[in-house]
């Protein structure tokens, strides 16, 4: 209960969570940019694609205003790291993570990297992230925006593949507030995350959440 407190206490927002990816196909490889435009002080952000050169913060974010910090959850607090000119510390964020950013000014960031793909058809094995119990900030391995969970009955309606289970429960942070989202069979109200756009978790029992994608098919 002192975590949930924590958590749902937290003075963060987001607001106007909008994304565009552009790609270029090479061999089996999908290369390209989401630029996302965080709001300040606060946006709840989420790494779209694989920086081959490393996911850590001087990387993937090497240009951002002075000051900017990033907050991420360790499973019982945040840590946090603070742009003057390099990160420090060098925090890592791979697909399937999530932080908080806290900007002075309006600001759009740029994400450069490759779609992660897994499964039949790719060199890669299955995506999998792990979705430990409790409460986490975890967004999608795929820069894709759809609902999070896949229909049971209609193979014809997909979704992110999220393995949801009774009573889980997502919360987004939008417009200043959070907004949640309970599954009882689907998420209601519908989840959908923006592409580039992180959540909150809450799950009774840890699970992996599976994916199998190839962006060429």
């Amino acid at each position: 209960m002192r975590t949930k407190t924590l958590v749902l206490t937290a003075v963060l927002s987001a607001a106007g969570i909008a994304s565009s990816l552009a790609q270029a196909v090479y061999s089996i490889n999908v290369v390209g940019y989401v630029n996302y435009p965080a709001k300040a002080p606060f946006s709840m952000i989420a790494n779209p694609l694989n920086n081959t050169a490393g996911n850590n913060l001087n990387n993937i974010l090497p240009s951002v205003p002075i000051g900017t910090t990033i907050y991420t959850w360790n499973g019982t607090a945040f840590v946090s790291s603070v742009f003057f000119g390099t990160w420090a510390p060098d925090l890592t964020l791979a697909p399937g993570e999530g932080a908080f950013i806290n900007l002075a000014a309006d600001t759009t960031l740029t994400w450069v990297g490759e779609v992660m793909q897994g499964g039949p058809g790719t060199p890669s094995p299955t995506l999998s992230n792990p979705i430990p119990t409790g409460f986490s900030i975890k967004s999608s391995q795929v820069p894709q925006s759809l609902k999070l969970e896949n229909s049971p009955t209609n193979t014809a309606d997909p979704g992110l593949g999220f393995p949801a289970a009774l009573g889980d429960t997502i919360y987004f942070y939008r417009g200043g507030t959070y907004v949640s989202s309970v599954y009882f069979g689907t998420f209601a109200p519908a989840a959908i995350p923006a592409i580039g756009e992180a959540f909150w978790v809450n799950t009774g029992a840890a699970k992996s959440w599976t994916r199998n994608f190839n962006a060429n098919q």
